[in-house]
């Protein structure tokens, strides 16, 4: 059984129990609520543990289940969560949504005594969505609380990675509520040092096409050699997605 940790006055977290390489401690169950408000709204509802949804459950009563992306280690407890408060499932992808309307640009969720600005934040995905609270944003795979993350190729496109990041740097002193690892102070910060590393990343990338290595395979050993292996296969996305934009002549 997991508790609920508050983050700050309007949103708590509730960690999943798959912890692993690419998902850190594990995924991130967001629990948002104004202070007095007996509703909360959910933010990405993790894995199909039963435990762990029986917990997110627990918090409500839930007014609206939210995906910041599709990937399974954040919707794949959507329907069961869904079953069990009876809230509908709300996201960018038609195919994650159950009982609810899309979710867009200039969209604001208003639930739980909360007003959710839905900002689109492609580039991991390219249905990856951030929300905005008065005071932190809520990120998904976008910017994590530790590391960086993948660019999923071909789905995810790092073109649009970037301009999500540039965006992200124009909030500021806003707090991050990532979808994996600890909070951060600043998105503007955390945003920047995401686009610095990605330019090393690039010209890292450039530089080892230049010496012959023009597979991904072979890009991912040099560039990649000190990084674990078991997130290889990840850092291929990102290679493929680097590729790609390199191709374009950027």
């Amino acid at each position: 059984m997991s508790t609920l940790r508050q983050v700050t006055p309007e949103a708590g977290v509730l960690l999943a129990p798959n912890p692993g390489p690419m998902t850190l401690e594990g995924t991130n169950t967001w629990v948002l609520r104004a202070p007095g408000s007996e509703a909360c709204v959910i933010v990405d509802p993790g894995p199909l543990i039963e435990q762990h949804l029986a917990d997110v459950a627990a918090q409500g009563p839930v007014a609206q289940v939210l995906l910041t992306h599709g990937h399974a280690d954040h919707s794949e407890g959507a329907a069961r969560l869904r079953e069990l408060t009876g809230a509908p499932v709300r996201a960018l992808d038609p195919a994650h949504r159950l009982g609810g309307e899309g979710l867009a640009e200039g969209d604001v969720v208003v639930a739980a005594g909360l007003e959710l600005r839905v900002v689109p934040t492609p580039g991991h995905t390219s249905d990856s969505l951030s929300f905005l609270l008065p005071d932190a944003v809520l990120t998904g795979d976008t910017v994590l609380g530790r590391g960086t993350t993948v660019v999923a190729h071909p789905d995810g496109v790092l073109a649009d990675y970037l301009r999500s990041l540039e965006r992200l740097q124009e909030l500021g002193d806003l707090a991050v509520l990532p979808g994996h690892g600890p909070e951060l102070p600043s998105a503007g910060t955390a945003a920047a040092q995401y686009l610095a590393h990605r330019q090393t990343r690039l010209e890292q990338v450039r530089a080892a096409v230049a010496a012959g290595h023009t597979t991904p395979r072979a890009v991912v050993e040099v560039v990649y050699a000190d990084v674990d292996r078991a997130v290889w296969p990840a850092a291929e996305l990102s290679v493929r997605a680097q590729l790609h934009y390199l191709q374009r002549g950027r």
